[in-house]
This record gives structure tokens, C-alpha cells and sequence, in this order.
């Protein structure tokens, strides 16, 4: 069960957007290419059939163009994953959760119903508003049924809302208030539902009527709040060792001074099950500070599995944020008055960079968007994983090429953005359009010439590291 979820109120960014951004995680023992393309209404399918479960559904005659970050071999379907549409609406589709039996007892999974691979394409198209994109896939997956269990979140200029499935057919969202942000691991999370405040929690029609008829509520006193942690969601050990660390870490990162870390008076630990879903951060969220949570490993704590000094015994001891395994990382940028921006990375988080690329556009550059089945030096992708897997196995070697490589790239991307955006907002239409690319462009130039300097610099590194290295030299 892959992936791990950040959302950030536009009150808790440091530049008034709103933030969704998500880990796209493979399973154990595999990883999927990814590409990032742009779909024009004319590519849009008017009927749509699910490689996995076969479902066709008729969609609307009148797609908005969107970004999206696919899989680049079609054998398992589209799985569009993350994009912005051209009303500035972002989705990121889907985080994993659990659940439990009784729960799926009481509204089995549809083997035929849909699932991630399909979302993104269903809905992102088709709505003008986050609150829409809950309500459009609500009415999906009331009408055809999920086979999975998903959290999905879609963002607008204001407002972020996160969506939870429950069983085949329910489903209940939440609006992030603008001033928190949000950490979401492999969890069904929610842990406050008030069914009396339609403006800022919705969900199927008869849900409350579902809780009851299925003896759901767990609550002792009628009068506490809703807790859809406890009704809908798993309690399995395995959950302390896969998914509450990597919640806990984030928060304390966010919140290092009033979230407790350790020892006996901590008010949270790793494997607690009341990790609050949502807060206050203590300063205001920047982009670089989502890709740092979003790489997280640990650090700084014992359970770092790049320790290499002091007490050891505890280090990978849970499942990490940023993993072997990470075949996207995708941040949607959305704010008043100013162009969407699509922050992707590819790989594994601890060792990748993430760059911006504007979303109101027509392509993508190839360096993004051509993926192949084969490994290429030519590809932002198989380039970005080949850096990750040599850093990974000479880390005390690679750490500073990796850090230099990390800061110029976001910073020379960060320049191109502030020289373009008041330029793009100004023009309209198609010049809008190519100034969005063109910009693009020279961002994309200057991660394949940091990535391509990057990678030189870890394969000597690795090089230098090799097991049949002898000190005598021939020279």
C-alpha cells in the first residue's frame, strides 16, 4: 500500500497558495515509469473503459484541458495520477487507506466498479471547483462502486478538500481549514465528521443513516464528536510500523516545537493512533518545505535507515516517506491572480529534485514527458532513478552532490519563474500559452544539465566506492 499525502491550507503557505502534493508509490519490489503530459479536450475519451475492471462510463462532451502525470506503459491503464485543469482546479488521485471488516461487510467492494487508474480521467476534466470534484467523484462511486479503498485531494485558489471512500459505494470529504495543513499516510484518516456543517464536510446522502444501521459509531458518549477514525478506519498493528511513523515524523517537522517528540511525557509517539489529521504549523509552508517532508527518512531520529554513527538498532525500523520505491512526486500550486504551477520530481524523494512547470499549456517538454520502457540518460525519469539508486548505495559519499544538485536546480528554477510570472500574467490566450511553454522549456533545460552534472559526479562517487578498489595505484 504506496503513498503519502501533504496538504497545506492557503492561510499556512508562505505565499498564500494552496498546496496538494503527493508521494506515487509502487509496491514492494516494483516501480512504475511516469510521464508528465498535457491532454487537450480533443484527447479526452468521450467513453471510457477501465483496463482493470473493465467499466465503461459515457463522460460529458465538454472536457477543459488538464496536466496529468501517467504511466508510460498503458499495459494496467491511464492511472493519471496528478494534474490542474484550465479552471486552476488540482487533483492528486489516490493515497491508499484501510479500512476494516465490518465496514467492508456492511458495503463490499465492486469488483467492476473504479479505482485510482481511472480517477484523474473521470473527474479533473469536468469540474470548476475543488467542493465540485468531491461531489462529481461522490456521484461516481455511489453509482458504480470503488474496488478499493481511497483518499483523494482536490484543490481550487481558496480552498483544499480531502475525500475518503468508505466500502464500495460511501464516501466523506472534508475542507482543510485554510489556516492547517494536512499529513496523510496509507490511513483512512479523518478523524472529525460533523454531519450538521455542510459547508465544510459532505459525503454520501444516507452516511449518517449507514453509521447506525451498521452499529459503525464506537462513540461511549453520544455528545463527543464523530470520530471516522474509529468507524471506518483499520487498528492493525501493522499500521505502527507502515503508516502512523511517517504521520508523526511530518508533524513533528511542521510543528517541532509544540509537537512532542520523545520520552515518557510525549504526547505523541510513532505508533500512536490519535495523531491529530490536521493542524496549525508553527510557520508558514513553503514548496521546499512540502518536498522535505515528502523525502523524509527519519532524520534526525533513530530511526533514520542512513545512520551511521551512535546507536544503530532502531535505524529502518518503520517505512519511510521518501522510499526506494517513489515513482512521482507531484505538488499542485494553485493561487489568486497567478499561473498554476505543477511541481513534479521523479524517484526516489532523498535524492531528486522537484521543479516547477506551468500548466497552461498545450505540451510538455519531452525531457518530462518522453518515458520509455527503456533506461535513457535522455529521460528526466530513468535519469532521476539512476542518481537516486547510486546515491543511495554510497550516501556518505553522494550527500553533497545530491545537496548542490537539490539547491541549484530549485534555485535556477525559481529564478525562471520570477522572471516569467509577471510576464505570463499580463498576456492572455495563446501567448499565455507561449510564454507558459517556453518558460517550461528553460526550466526543463536546467534540470537535465544539473541532472546530467549530478549524475557524473555520483557515478564517480560510486565508482570510487566499488568493492575491488585497491589503495595501490598504477600511475
Amino acid at each position: 500500500m504506496p503513498c503519502t499525502t501533504l496538504l497545506v491550507g492557503k492561510l499556512a503557505s508562505a505565499d498564500g497558495s494552496t498546496l496538494i502534493a503527493r508521494n506515487s508509490d509502487s509496491g514492494a519490489g516494483a516501480y512504475t515509469p511516469k510521464k508528465f503530459v498535457a491532454v487537450p479536450p480533443e484527447d479526452q475519451p468521450r467513453t471510457y473503459t477501465s483496463v482493470i475492471s473493465g467499466v465503461t462510463i459515457a463522460l460529458p462532451e465538454d472536457p477543459m484541458p488538464y496536466t496529468c502525470v501517467p504511466n508510460a506503459l498503458k499495459n494496467e491503464g491511464e492511472w493519471a495520477s496528478a494534474g490542474i485543469n484550465a479552471a486552476n482546479v488540482g487533483m492528486t488521485a489516490t493515497e491508499t487507506i484501510t479500512s476494516n471488516p465490518r465496514v467492508l461487510g456492511a458495503d463490499p467492494l465492486v469488483k467492476n466498479g473504479i479505482g485510482e487508474e481511472d480517477l484523474v480521467t473521470l473527474v479533473l476534466p469536468y469540474v470548476k471547483t475543488a467542493r465540485e470534484g468531491c461531489l462529481r467523484l461522490g456521484s461516481l462511486l455511489e453509482e458504480y462502486g470503488t474496488y478499493e479503498m481511497n483518499g483523494i485531494g482536490f484543490s481550487d485558489e481558496d480552498d483544499v478538500w480531502w475525500l475518503e471512500t468508505i466500502g464500495g459505494h460511501h464516501w466523506m470529504a472534508r475542507r482543510l481549514p485554510q489556516d492547517a495543513y494536512a499529513v496523510i499516510p496509507n490511513q483512512l484518516g479523518l478523524d472529525f465528521f460533523d454531519f450538521a456543517d455542510p459547508e465544510n464536510f459532505i459525503g454520501s446522502a444516507d452516511l449518517e443513516a449507514f453509521v447506525k444501521h451498521n452499529a459503525l459509531d464506537l462513540r461511549m458518549d453520544p455528545e463527543e464528536p464523530f470520530n471516522p477514525r474509529d468507524a471506518f478506519g483499520s487498528h492493525d498493528d501493522s499500521d505502527h510500523t507502515y503508516n502512523t511513523p511517517r504521520a508523526w515524523w511530518a508533524l513533528s517537522r511542521l510543528n517541532p516545537d509544540s509537537f512532542a517528540w520523545t520520552g515518557p511525557d510525549a504526547d505523541f509517539t510513532p505508533e500512536s493512533n490519535d495523531l491529530p489529521w490536521c493542524l496549525v504549523p508553527e510557520k508558514k509552508i513553503t514548496v521546499e518545505d512540502v518536498k522535505y517532508v515528502l523525502s523524509g527518512h527519519y532524520q534526525q531520529t533513530p530511526y533514520d535507515p542512513y545512520l551511521h554513527h551512535g546507536d544503530t538498532s532502531m535505524a529502518g525500523a518503520y517505512r519511510t516517506i521518501g522510499i526506494n520505491r517513489t515513482d512521482y512526486l507531484a505538488c499542485c500550486q494553485i493561487k489568486t491572480g497567478a499561473p498554476s504551477i505543477q511541481w513534479l520530481a521523479y524517484a526516489s524523494n532523498p535524492f531528486n529534485v522537484m521543479v516547477p512547470f506551468y500548466t497552461d499549456i498545450i505540451a510538455t517538454p519531452a525531457y518530462a514527458a518522453d518515458t520509455t520502457d527503456s533506461v535513457s540518460t535522455g529521460s528526466f525519469y530513468w535519469t532521476s532513478r539512476l542518481i537516486a539508486a547510486m546515491a543511495d548505495a554510497c550516501d556518505r559519499q553522494s550527500a553533497i552532490f545530491i545537496e548542490r544538485y537539490q539547491n541549484t536546480t530549485t534555485a535556477r528554477c525559481r529564478e525562471i519563474l520570477n522572471r516569467s510570472t509577471p510576464e505570463i500574467q499580463a498576456a492572455s490566450g495563446k501567448d499565455r500559452i507561449h510564454l507558459c511553454m517556453e518558460a517550461n522549456e528553460q526550466i526543463a533545460e536546467v534540470t537535465r544539465e544539473q541532472a546530467q552534472k549530478c549524475l557524473g559526479e555520483v557515478l564517480k562517487a560510486l565508482s570510487d566506492n566499488m568493492k575491488n578498489a585497491f589503495s595501490r595505484s598504477d600511475a
